[in-house]
């Protein structure tokens, strides 16, 4: 019985070798596996790293011209600042020019307001001289007017001062048509006028102004030239003659002064071929002439002042 139970306990061999085959074929095929996934992984990598070298290459790129464009920036900068620089010089130079200009126009602005108030001076003075012969001329009417009433018996004024300044006197009030012999009520009229224009020309201002009295005949178109010239200029002729016959003191004394002229029928006033215009027309006028050298010195006298004020302000 005991020899029975070794037999049944002994048993033969198990065989190793394929168990070892197999697990060697695992592992190589492990290790191959493990190779593929090295290269594929050495692929991917080298695939990244050479994006990476791209990437950085294009970065690299970026960045040089990133620095060109700052270094260009840089220039820019220093042009502007330089040109900056002139610009606050310029400003600084307009600054002090507008400051002279200002000082300058400040000292215009004087010289101007002294000019002025010389030329209202002139003004008045040349305004003067031109209103003194209209002085002249309604203190001579004033005083006519003052004796003989301003008009004549048919309603006629006896004298009237004329747009151009000058007294004027109808001449139906002095003359018959075609005639230069004074009527009676002409030589009142002209009496009284000798009186004013001794009183005139014994103010000695006035009479400083005065360079002629000029008595002047006209007439009306109908009639030849030389007709009407003679019978303006002998009508003329007659009021001053009368002038001095009716106030000898006039004559003796301011007799220089007066003269006699005639326009003939030149100088119409009214154009018109009427009656009414015809007796307009028909007329004596007296005008005052005033020395131009009279008003020569006073605008000499002005310029020699302004001269003088513009000379002191160069010095």
């Amino acid at each position: 019985m005991k020899s029975r139970k070794r037999r049944d306990i002994h048993t033969e061999p198990e065989n190793f070798w394929p168990s070892f085959t197999d697990m060697i074929s695992t592992i190589a095929i492990i290790l191959f596996f493990l190779m593929f996934l090295m290269y594929i992984n050495n692929i991917i990598a080298g695939k990244d790293l050479e994006f990476l070298r791209k990437e950085l290459q294009d970065t690299d790129r970026r960045l040089e011209a990133s620095r060109l464009e700052i270094s260009q920036a840089e220039k820019n900068l220093r042009l502007l600042e330089t040109e900056l620089d002139q610009t606050m010089a310029e400003v600084e130079a307009g600054q002090l020019a507008l400051t002279l200009s200002r000082e300058e126009i400040e000292e215009q602005r004087d010289i101007i307001a002294n000019s002025n108030e010389e030329l209202g001076n002139l003004r008045s003075k040349l305004q003067g001289i031109a209103i003194l012969r209209l002085d002249v001329l309604n203190a001579v009417k004033d005083s006519v007017e003052s004796v003989l009433g301003k008009t004549n018996q048919a309603g006629e004024p006896l004298v009237l001062i004329s747009d151009n300044g000058s007294i004027v006197i109808n001449e139906g009030v002095l003359f018959d048509r075609a005639s230069y012999t004074i009527k009676p009520d002409g030589e009142k009229l002209l009496a009284q006028l000798a009186l004013a224009f001794e009183a005139v020309l014994d103010d000695s201002e006035t009479r400083a102004s005065i360079d002629a009295i000029n008595i002047q005949g006209h007439t009306d178109e109908r009639g030849e030239g030389d007709y009407n010239r003679e019978l303006g200029a002998m009508r003329s002729t007659s009021v001053v003659n009368f002038l001095m016959q009716s106030n000898p003191n006039l004559e003796s004394t301011y007799s220089d002064y007066f003269m006699a002229s005639t326009y003939s029928e030149y100088r119409p006033v009214d154009d018109r071929q009427t009656e009414a215009a015809y007796a307009k027309n028909r007329r004596i006028e007296i005008g005052i002439i005033l020395k131009d050298s009279h008003v020569q010195d006073v605008i000499d006298t002005y310029l020699n002042d302004a001269m003088d004020a513009f000379n002191e302000s160069n010095d």
